[in-house]
């Protein structure tokens, strides 16, 4: 093994013989088990969610691949409509021509070509995370076979009634010129205005005041509202005002929705342009007065002065319309969440159009019943609850798109308007009788993404057709996703999957939580917060990090800010850290549902980890590399692997066999129940603590000291090997990479056959290797050397330094542990001498530990400079003195104590009593010192 651990040197050629060789492919033995990748965008690169969520799918899956299951990790990538066009779109304009020059089928042409050209991206950078789906099976939203099953449940929705067509309100983005989903809306608080305008009553008996942040959408208005109980306006219920500008007489109504602290409590109710009003005016029977064109501007069915104005010209104008004829009685400046496409950054406006619905009802309610009776599972089970209050809400589904990349709507027209619903216009004739000469035109829009995505759990395994993939391996087992597209897609997939496969897509849905930085703010270009995970695998130097933060940013005050944030936090760039390294650091943050705070320092503390296996994996091969006694190299036989049982196992041995079996425990457990940051942390703790710290150090004596016979060597070495073996394939689905690397070299002394480590056995825990006595006498060694330890810190003796150790008031146990241990002690404590004091009898001045009821003594005499360490604790003394009154004061002042937050209070209290009882304890060192 080289000298250092170098990740990039072993990564990408393990990557590609695991790939090559078909490791990745079910075995197609044992029990199934699948997991579906949430699809990428196609358009779309890796960030740090994605290598947050993908880390956890391939340690489920390999995990899995180990323990024997027959395993299908599905990987495919999403068309992305909206997404998808755009980044052609602006292709085109960059070349002066755009879609509607080339025509639809041109269009489409260039998108295939963007799409074989680039949108491999972010399954290239899947790779280079480890992750191990099986890339023959890659799937397309887009694809031929997958467009089969769109079309197919569809055409079955349509014709079992549960799809229609119909005009209702959607988001629309003016600059798409389509419909959009929520998901696909960003609602942020922005400072806004309050107008307040007279709405004159008909009779001329006065006027009502109604509050509005959208004087636009006042041009079609349909009502004003009042709360019934308003004792103000209640005996206005039933007249009418008169529109100012239009002239049309609309009613006052009454409606609980109305909130009656809000501006004057009369609010305009405009059903074609807003969402709340649509719902009013629905239980009140109100028409729908739709004012504006597809861009947003102001149509023909307003006043002419204001046709073809953009919606906010149309709003200055009318304000100083109104303004003009005396009806504006205020402007306040009002916070208001204002909606914009989140691609295009345009205000959404709610608009009424024709589109394709799905009735979501009947199929909420079969989906609602699978999560009630226990066949999906939440984890953690609280979102059970956001899906309930989703379901039980649930409103019919907008699925058409005004795009031309996307699968088109199966529908064709006749002259007339009639729609006819099929697989090709061919059967739609010949169903339907139609006869040649009958022009037909098929639908322009698109469907919805998510209508698409929502069938990924069965259109991916080659359903319509009854494969034999569908059959293995539908239902899946888990869907790792976040809490945010529960709703758009989570229960899609499972409303979906009910109705064409009568069972459900999966039986648990674990939901992460947000990736956000350091100081827990959500992860945003505007924020210069960014990350990239594989900046992070292979290093970036400042300059570059920089470049790559500000790039596109318009704005000179918000780049010079980012770059200045950047250069304060990475003045040396991004070290290459290597993907394991990040993956340890996303498993050891993966709490259930939490938000992950990432820090870099913590990929820092695992890169350290990685390096700590490395070393310690070359110090058990260079000991099991060897000349024995007849100056031959040692082999795997002379590490105990010939079958023969011609060696002793010490107490180290058999302590550190049962704490594997220990965490071997803790980590299925762990994995089982989503808590990889349990998994993890037993594993690092079991690595960096037991193995590494304790095992490997108590290995030595046995090695190097002729005190120890050639079966108790043969022993160690047999156990040292094995239990890195075993370790390393314990910790293969978090750390796929250095843990190849290290098993393709131990393997063989280890007694272990296999190509793979990927395919190797994943270790369980056996409890009948559990040594409770090994593991207790062990314990007691760990309390005398850390003791002495302790104690040569406190008295400021150097480790390298042979001292004498008295042992006081043991028990028989003590003295059991002590005579059976005696040659670890001399060795790992660094004794010169070990004393066992009989009762009565006195030890010299010594500085003491306890490990249980025993005492350790170590004589001071001679051990240190009595002058020098005097003063040097007077010295220490004296600092600590000065801190204690200076927090002393910052406590005893009423202006800190009084104003200052509780936590920060508290902070200074803490600080104060832990300098106290340092100070105790430095007095006590003096006292002792004085004594010699």
């Amino acid at each position: 093994m080289d000298k250092t651990y170098q990740p990039q040197a072993i990564e990408t050629n393990w990557y590609e013989t695991w790939e090559k060789n078909g490791y990745f492919k079910p075995s197609g033995v044992g029990e199934p088990y699948c997991i579906m990748i949430p699809p990428p965008n196609v358009t779309g690169s890796l960030h740090m969610g994605h290598g947050f969520q993908e880390s956890i799918m391939d340690a489920l899956v390999r995990y899995h691949r180990m323990k024997g299951h027959n395993t299908l990790w599905q990987v495919g990538t999403d068309h992305a409509g909206i997404a998808t066009q755009m980044v052609v779109e602006r292709q085109l304009d960059a070349q002066g021509t755009n879609r509607h020059e080339l025509g639809r089928d041109k269009f489409i042409e260039k998108v295939w070509e963007w799409k074989e050209e680039s949108g491999g991206t972010i399954t290239q950078q899947l790779r280079r995370l480890g992750a191990s789906p099986d890339w023959s099976r890659e799937r397309f939203t887009m694809d031929d076979g997958f467009y089969k099953a769109v079309q197919e449940v569809f055409i079955q929705l349509y014709e079992d009634d549960l799809i229609y067509r119909g005009k209702r309100l959607v988001n629309w983005d003016p600059k798409l010129h389509t419909a959009v989903s929520d998901l696909e809306v960003l609602s942020e608080e922005e400072d806004g205005f309050l107008w307040h305008f007279r709405y004159p009553l008909t009779d001329g008996s006065g006027h009502l005041v109604v509050a509005t942040t959208r004087p636009e959408t006042m041009l079609g208005d349909s009502a004003v509202a009042v709360h019934p109980n308003d004792e103000r306006y209640k005996d206005l219920i039933g007249k009418t005002i008169t529109l100012p500008l239009v002239g049309r007489e609309i009613p006052i109504i009454g409606d609980d929705y109305v909130d009656m602290e809000f501006g004057t409590g009369c609010v305009k109710i405009t059903p074609a342009h807003d969402f709340n009003d649509y719902e009013m005016g629905q239980r009140h029977n109100l028409p729908l007065h739709n004012i504006f064109t597809d861009d947003a501007e102001i149509n023909h069915s307003a006043p002419e002065k204001y046709r073809g104005m953009d919606r906010f010209d149309a709003r200055k104008q009318i304000v100083a319309d109104l303004d003009a004829l005396g009806l504006l009685e205020k402007i306040d400046d009002h916070k208001l969440k204002v909606p914009r496409g989140d691609r295009t950054g345009v205000v959404i406006e709610p608009y009424l159009t024709d589109q394709w619905y799905v009735k979501t009802q009947p199929l909420a309610d079969e989906a609602i019943k699978a999560v009630e009776d226990g066949d999906i599972q939440f984890v953690p089970k609280q979102y059970e609850n956001m899906y309930f209050s989703w379901m039980r809400d649930i409103q019919d589904w907008c699925i058409s798109r005004q795009l031309w990349w996307g699968h088109r709507i199966p529908a064709w027209y006749d002259e007339n308007g009639k729609v006819y619903v099929g697989r090709s216009e061919e059967e739609v004739r010949q169903k339907h009788n139609i006869p040649a000469q009958t022009v037909l035109k098929q639908d322009d829009d698109v469907l919805d993404t998510w209508f698409s995505s929502g069938l990924w759990t069965f259109g991916t395994l080659g359903w319509p057709a009854q494969t034999d993939f569908l059959k293995t391996f539908h239902s899946t087992d888990v869907l790792v996703t976040g809490f945010d597209i529960i709703f758009f897609w989570v229960a899609r997939m499972i409303m979906l999957t009910l109705h064409f496969k009568k069972e459900v897509p999966f039986h648990t849905v674990y939901v992460h939580g947000l990736v956000r930085d350091g100081q827990g703010q959500k992860m945003s270009k505007s924020k210069g917060n960014v990350l990239d995970p594989i900046d992070l695998i292979d290093g970036i130097d400042l300059e570059s990090l920089v470049a790559k933060r500000t790039a596109g940013m318009m704005v000179p005050r918000l780049r010079e800010k980012i770059e200045k944030q950047t250069r304060k936090e990475f003045p040396d760039g991004l070290a290459a850290y290597g993907t394991d390294a990040l993956r340890y650091t996303y498993y050891s943050l993966a709490s259930t549902g939490r938000d992950i705070k990432f820090d870099v320092g913590r990929i820092e503390g695992f890169r350290n980890f990685c390096n700590k296996i490395w070393n310690a994996s070359r110090y058990v091969l260079m000991n099991c590399e060897v000349q024995n006694d007849a100056g031959d190299r040692v082999s795997a036989q002379d590490c105990g692997q010939d079958g023969s049982d011609n060696y002793e196992l010490s107490v180290a041995d058999r302590w550190i066999i049962a704490k594997l079996q220990q965490v071997e425990k803790a980590f299925a457990e762990g994995v089982e129940a989503y808590r990889f940051d349990l998994a993890s942390q037993a594993l690092y703790d079991f690595i960096w603590n037991e193995y590494c710290s304790w095992y490997l150090e108590l290995s030595k004596p046995i090695l190097t000291s002729d005190d120890f016979s050639a079966a108790q060597k043969k022993g160690t070495r047999r156990t040292m090997v094995r239990v890195l073996e075993e370790t390393l394939r314990l910790a293969h689905p978090l750390m796929p990479f250095i843990t190849e690397e290290i098993w393709q070299r131990v393997k063989d002394l280890a007694g272990v056959e296999g190509a793979t480590i990927m395919t190797a056995a994943l270790p369980q825990c056996d409890d009948s290797q559990i040594d409770q006595q090994a593991i207790a006498d062990v314990e007691w060694l760990k309390g005398v050397i850390e003791g002495v330890r302790n104690i040569r810190g406190e008295m400021n003796i150097s480790p390298a330094k042979s001292i004498p150790l008295y042992f006081a008031n043991g028990s028989d146990n003590d003295q059991r542990c002590l005579n059976n241990n005696r040659q670890f002690l001399t060795r790992l404590a660094s004794l010169e001498s070990i004393t066992w004091l009989k009762a009565g009898e006195e030890a010299p001045m010594s500085a003491t530990g306890l490990v249980g009821d025993m005492e350790i003594l170590v004589p001071m005499a001679g051990l240190i400079d009595v002058q020098a360490e005097t003063a040097r604790l007077n010295k220490e003394i004296d600092r600590i003195t000065k801190d204690i009154e200076r927090v002393e004061g910052k406590l005893n002042n009423p202006k800190f104590v009084d104003k200052a937050p509780a936590e920060v209070v508290q902070k200074e209290k803490d600080k104060l009593a832990e300098m106290q009882s340092a100070l105790t304890k430095l007095a006590d060192q003096v006292s002792k010192i004085a004594e010699l």
